[in-house]
């Protein structure tokens, strides 16, 4: 069932039921400036939950009274979850609308805040996790939202800042945590992330239009079943595989039994009347190698957030660390973030003058650059910011463009689901960019009176490696058509009827 906004009856005498400032507010067009607006704060919330527990991280096996071995699934069960849940949120918006599924996205991050503000023990936070990692699904589905009911002229730059939501809201996030940490009990994060989701979600629910454009079908319970298993074994794997070792019993049944589960999965897709993801439109040359190119984007962003801290938090032995307090580092890596949001403007011209695949390959080409300036400069805190800010232009560029690549090639009805498997594929990278540099890092390592460090040649090894992959990300992106036959988003502007719904493709 569709959302419906309520008819304009009429008494007998002819006199409106509705008054005419309630007749105003059903037919009102919000400003584009302000659905972008809303959609941004959301997504920056939701991304904002990647990092909220950073700062107490070294300290949760004392909150929580547990392993630090088991403290660390507070990190990773949010990934697992944001990973299964994008792609089914995505599929559900397309059917159900998009709009609603953003509120009950809002409602379940505020739920997870609230369980999480609540625990002092790993079971109730891990709940809490769990569903804050869920939420993440909202930044997708606030991109294909865009599509429906914005002005297609400000379509590009709105989804290039809302894009850019994934980092920026981590980055900026991080230091924000650390002082609320820092100064107050650990729960206020919880509290704060809490109420903001409670604020967004009246704001979404006041400015955002009802979304009216559908799927058919039923959805696809076996095939959303099958992806969180598949997906799951996966990640786990990943994620875990070192600690479990590589070769352990664990971790083999994990990686082959998510392989056979996947390709289970993408046969019963393919018969599927109405899959819960169209492979056959995500084999379309533009998605497939958009997609390929997204890990890549992926693992390199997650390379710097995963090793300038370690760079910057180490003490100083022989010249390597930097010796740097934990909010000292954060403010250290807020530029990445920064630069995300102030190049999505210039990212979105770029794309709408040159195409969005030049946005693509020249983002991926600053962010081999930026891999590079890591490899040479690594001694000072400068260095790190260099390092961080180019980074985050590079990302930036990369970001912006590949929701707008997805959308000018996937029907309308599919955007919501294909922005999700998109950013699937983002995730991907970066589990496994996580899991090889801890390896890099664990793997080189000097005897120091602080204890074993990573050694110089280990950080350059790591940022070397993260530039080959961008060069393969780059040779991806070449692939892509730099014209397709795209499918056209429809008029965004919304027409009551009486009786009637908004219907943007009015």
């Amino acid at each position: 069932m569709g959302e419906r906004l309520p008819p304009t009856a009429s008494l007998p005498s002819g006199e409106s039921v509705l008054s005419e400032a309630e007749r105003r507010r059903l037919t009102r067009r919000p400003s584009d400036r302000a659905m972008i607006a809303a959609l941004t704060a959301t997504g920056l919330l939701a991304a904002f939950m990647q990092t909220i527990i950073v700062p107490v991280l070294p300290r949760l096996p004392e909150l929580l009274d547990t392993s630090v071995a088991d403290s660390q699934w507070v990190l990773i069960s949010t990934l697992l979850a944001s990973a299964v849940s994008t792609p089914v949120s995505g599929r559900l918006g397309d059917m159900y609308g998009k709009r609603r599924m953003v509120l009950v996205l809002l409602a379940i991050l505020v739920a997870g805040s609230l369980i999480s503000a609540l625990s002092f023990t790993l079971i109730p936070m891990l709940v809490g996790r769990v569903l804050q990692g869920i939420s993440l699904g909202v930044i997708a589905l606030s991109i294909s939202v865009l599509r429906d009911v914005i002005h297609p002229k400000n379509l590009p730059g709105a989804v290039a800042l809302v894009s850019a939501t994934l980092g920026v809201g981590g980055a900026v996030g991080l230091p924000i945590a650390g002082v609320i940490a820092e100064n107050f009990d650990w729960h206020v994060l919880f509290w704060a992330a809490a109420l903001t989701g409670v604020a967004l979600f009246v704001v979404v629910l006041w400015i955002i239009p009802v979304s009216t454009l559908r799927t058919a079908g039923r959805f696809d319970y076996l095939g959303a079943v099958g992806l969180m298993i598949g997906l799951t074994c996966l990640l786990l794997a990943v994620s875990k595989g070192a600690d479990w070792g590589w070769t352990s019993a664990p971790t083999l049944a994990l990686l082959v039994g998510g392989a056979v589960v996947l390709v289970g999965w993408a046969a019963y897709e393919l018969r599927h009347p109405s899959p819960l993801v169209d492979l056959r439109v995500n084999s379309r040359r533009p998605v497939l190698f958009t997609n390929l190119s997204s890990i890549t984007v992926g693992f390199a962003f997650f390379v710097t957030s995963a090793t300038l801290p370690v760079l910057l938090e180490a003490p100083t032995v022989n010249g390597i660390g930097l010796g740097q307090p934990l909010l000292i580092t954060a403010l250290c890596l807020m530029p990445s973030g920064l630069m995300m949001f102030f190049v999505s403007p210039l990212a979105a011209r770029l794309s709408t003058a040159r195409g969005p695949k030049t946005s693509l390959v020249l983002g991926s080409t600053v962010i081999a650059f930026a891999f590079v300036l890591g490899a040479l400069l690594i001694t000072e805190v400068w260095h790190v910011l260099l390092v961080s800010t180019v980074m985050g232009i590079g990302v930036g560029f990369a970001y912006a463009a590949q929701p707008t690549l997805i959308m000018n090639s996937v029907p309308a009805t599919e955007t919501a689901a294909a922005n999700g498997l998109n950013a699937v594929m983002r995730t991907l990278g970066s589990a496994v960019s996580a899991t090889v540099v801890g390896l890099i890092l664990a793997g080189s390592r000097i005897d120091t009176p602080h204890g074993p460090l990573p050694t110089e040649d280990a950080y350059r090894t790591v940022f070397v490696m993260g530039a080959a992959v961008v060069v393969v990300g780059i040779l991806l992106a070449l692939f892509i058509p730099r014209r397709t036959q795209a499918y056209q988003h429809t008029s965004s502007i919304p027409i009551i009827e009486a009786g009637g719904e908004a219907d943007p493709r009015s």
